[in-house]
């Protein structure tokens, strides 16, 4: 069960730091440090040393937000991603690696990752993408948003609540997939750069290169033909619009 709190600041959402998360590596002293600073700004914090062990504790508990390290013994962080994707698990992941190359964090964000960063890595940067990481996530409620949901073919989705629905019910996105899905909702039937998206999601170069990945794995969620979007289209040399209709 959650226990995060959320506030509102100057129509901003806040998060307040009570956040539970699990670090995910096999490094038992950079585990141990992370959970440390992590602690000391505000966070609880539970630890696991490989996949198998993180598998155990998401079993007894749910935190708000995953840290996880990419290269384990045995199953990967990767892997475990695709996992908990495949389970329909919408928390939040940031991975940690010693590969920083674009194709590996490319590689990342199609497993499911919604953040990625390079080791070796400032604390203050993990501290600033976790908040933010956290504040994408939060309640939908609690977040200014246009009334009156939009209709994308069978599905609707509600602006308010940030919420996605069809025939058979909710339909699960990732913490990214909402976040990206939100942002185009708030400016149907309009044009957004990549630089749009990413500061709306508060994501850094990086992250913006990654957008491309985040739109192909949402086609799969609302488009009938993913390879040909009725709903969100890419618009060459610009950025990409979403069209909501029946």
């Amino acid at each position: 069960m959650r226990a995060t709190m959320w506030i509102m600041s100057g129509g901003r959402v806040e998060v307040a730091d009570d956040a539970l998360i699990l670090v995910v590596d096999d490094d038992a002293r950079l585990r141990d440090l992370l959970s440390r600073y992590l602690q000391e700004n505000g966070f609880r914090v539970s630890t696991a040393e490989s996949a198998a062990d993180a598998r155990d504790r998401l079993r007894v508990f749910q935190p708000d937000l995953i840290v996880m390290d990419v290269m384990m013994p045995g199953e990967t962080g990767l892997e475990l991603t695709e996992m908990l994707r495949r389970d329909n698990a919408e928390t939040p992941i940031l991975l940690l690696t010693a590969r920083g190359a674009p194709e590996d964090r490319i590689a990342g964000f199609e497993a499911g990752a919604d953040d990625y960063l390079p080791k070796p890595f400032d604390p203050r940067e993990l501290l600033l993408r976790i908040r933010a990481l956290l504040r994408r996530a939060a309640p939908a409620a609690a977040v200014e948003a246009p009334a009156g949901p939009l209709a994308l073919g069978i599905l609707h989705f509600d602006r308010a609540r940030g919420e996605l629905r069809g025939p058979a019910g909710v339909v699960r996105l990732t913490g990214g997939e909402a976040a990206l899905l939100a942002a185009l909702a708030a400016r149907p039937n309009e044009v957004l750069t990549r630089e749009d998206i990413a500061a709306a999601l508060e994501m850094d170069e990086a992250g913006e290169r990654a957008i491309d990945v985040q739109v192909t794995r949402l086609r799969r969620k609302i488009e009938g033909d993913p390879r040909e979007p009725r709903f969100l289209h890419t618009v060459r040399g610009r950025g990409y619009i979403l069209k909501p209709g029946y």
